[in-house]
């Protein structure tokens, strides 16, 4: 167990049970989510990688998308 999970347990644990119940509900429907996705992303072929990334560029030569910059503005000091 890595320092940083050891100390959150340690400060879970000092909370009251339902607390506690609640915050590891939701590690472990995380957990779940991240495998699903995990094997999704696995059993995905390259054929289908290639269809999507046909249909992405489809969206952006017909002007269907945004700039990502105009979603997530980056802040001029950090460029």
């Amino acid at each position: 167990m890595t320092d940083l999970l050891h100390q959150a347990i340690s400060e879970v644990q000092k909370l009251p049970s339902d607390q506690q119940n609640a915050i590891a509900t939701r590690i472990l429907a995380d957990l779940k989510d991240d495998q699903s996705w995990t094997k999704r992303f696995e059993a995905t072929t390259d054929e289908q990688w290639d269809r999507l990334a046909e249909l992405a560029k489809g969206e952006i030569s017909a002007g269907e998308t945004v700039p990502l910059d105009d979603v997530f503005p980056v802040d001029p000091s950090q460029k």
